[in-house]
This record gives C-alpha cells, sequence and structure tokens, in this order.
C-alpha cells in the first residue's frame, strides 16, 4: 500500500492510499478520513459508495462529509468505484465500464478479469484498512450515492450482520427494470436475468430485507427519477414491513449539492446504530 496524500481534515487526518488489488487484477486508489479518535483505538467506520462516473476523489473532496463525521467519531472510506489501467476493459458510454462497475462481479468475457467490486468491497478493501488503520471492523455501516446507492442497499442485505444500518442518497433502486442496470448487468452478468436478482435493492428487498435502519433521501426534482424507480423500494419495503425511512425532498435534484444538504442526517442516523 502507498501513501498518494494526509492532510490535517476537523482534527483528523483526510487521507488517500493505493494498492495492488487482488480482486480487481489492477492498482486501486481510495480515500480514508479518520478523525481525532483514531489517534486512541479502532473508530467505527461509514463506507461512501459513489456514483456513474466517479472515483473515489468526488464524495471525498464534494459531499462536505468529514466535519459531520469528526462530530461523530467515525472514519468515512471512499473507494474507487471501478477497476482502473490501460488493460482494464472500458467501453466509450459512460454508464459502462469504467467509473460503472456497478458493485457486482462480473463473470463475461471482456469484463471478468477485473471486474469484480462486489468481492473489492465486501472483502478485500475491508480487510486492508482493518489490518492496516485504527478502524472496529465489528462496527460499519453503508452509503453511498445514485450507482452507489444501490451498491450500498445491495450489500448492506446481501452481507447479513455485516452492517449496523444502510442509507442511500438518490439510489438506484430497481436495476432489473431499469436503463441503468439492464445494460451493465447483461454486459458484466449475461443474458439470464436470474442472476441479476442479488443487485437489485428493490428485488433483495422484497425477499430478505435488511436487520436494520434503512434511509433513503431522493429529490422531487432528481432528473433521473426514470432510471431510479424510487417507488419500486418503497413498495417492496411496505410489502415486507422494512423498517425503513423513504424520503423525497421537494425541490432537489440528483448532485453534489443535494448530497451535501442531508449528509448530516446521512451521519447522524448511522452514529446511533454504530454506537447503540
Amino acid at each position: 500500500m502507498q501513501t498518494k496524500s494526509e492532510n490535517a481534515c476537523f482534527g483528523g487526518v483526510q487521507g488517500v492510499y493505493s494498492h495492488a488489488s487482488d480482486a480487481c487484477k489492477c492498482d486501486m486508489t481510495f480515500g480514508l478520513f479518520l478523525p481525532a479518535e483514531a489517534r486512541d483505538g479502532p473508530v467505527p467506520v461509514l463506507w461512501y459508495l459513489s456514483g456513474l462516473t466517479c472515483t473515489h476523489e468526488n464524495a471525498m473532496t464534494k459531499a462536505g462529509a468529514q466535519g459531520w463525521a469528526a462530530e461523530q467519531g467515525i472514519a468515512l472510506i471512499f473507494p474507487d468505484t471501478s477497476p482502473r489501467g490501460d488493460a482494464v476493459a472500458d467501453d466509450e458510454a459512460y454508464d459502462l465500464g469504467k467509473g460503472a462497475g456497478f458493485y457486482v462481479n462480473a463473470t463475461q468475457d471482456l469484463w471478468a478479469p477485473h471486474y469484480k467490486m462486489w468481492d473489492y468491497i465486501a472483502d478485500e478493501l475491508p480487510a486492508l484498512i482493518t489490518g492496516n488503520f485504527a478502524i472496529d471492523g465489528d462496527r460499519q455501516a453503508i452509503t453511498g450515492h445514485s450507482m452507489g446507492g444501490h451498491g450500498a442497499l445491495t450489500l448492506a442485505m446481501g452481507l447479513p450482520g455485516r452492517y449496523t444500518s444502510v442509507s442511500a442518497f438518490s439510489p438506484i433502486c430497481n436495476t432489473t427494470g431499469s436503463d441503468w442496470g439492464r445494460k451493465q448487468l447483461s454486459a458484466y452478468l449475461g443474458d439470464d436475468e436470474a442472476g441479476w436478482a442479488a443487485h437489485d435493492a428493490s428485488l433483495v428487498m422484497r425477499e430478505r430485507g435488511f436487520d436494520g435502519p434503512v434511509l433513503t433521501d431522493t429529490g422531487t426534482k432528481d432528473q433521473f427519477a426514470d432510471l431510479l424507480k424510487t417507488e419500486t423500494l418503497a413498495e417492496a419495503a411496505m410489502a415486507r414491513r422494512q423498517q425503513a425511512t423513504i424520503r423525497m425532498q421537494p425541490g432537489y435534484d440528483h448532485s453534489y449539492f443535494f448530497v451535501q444538504s442531508f449528509i448530516e442526517d446521512h451521519i447522524a442516523f448511522h452514529a446511533e446504530a454504530l454506537y447503540a
């Protein structure tokens, strides 16, 4: 692991690190914010999964999360959204390939050598971080934006007992029923739709739900509303009687201005669960 940068931030340290990934077969970069409390021992952590076209840097610099995390004594992890490098397969479209890993393990020949983002987020990166930093691996929560909201929800429900709480900003809620999903799942996983279900938050919500609190926020003026399909997640949560708060925020769009506006709420939501 290499240190790319470390900066003082709200009494703690905002670092950027790279490492050779066994899962993705390339070098990967991530951001990690450690609050001041990490100098005295392991602290709980909130994962932030970013959306289409993003790297580790977008949320790290635009979400405004570090100050609120510092108040709560919580670390923040900002992973990348896909494998990177000249040898990594890509596509001309913004919503497939680099920057669009969709947090799945690809099985199709073009993508399978590198696109193992589920394994990277679920296994490899947690082991690396807890092995090298003052992170309490027993107290983890997860959030994300857009494609990252899809990833946060599916990982949280797909890894029972891992996360105390899950939240999302403008999540893609129904990948099997949206062009932000069908295109990518067919490319990465093939045409057998039976293999897609584990990566559709609404289907997984209906089937198994989440053993803990759930919070989502989506703007009423989100320009991608037809692709997000928030109503499918709400219907699935209601059908399952899942503990969930699914909010529609009047006037907000899909941008990081929206994320900034509600990041305090989300960090406080996770802090309550992490310190319960």
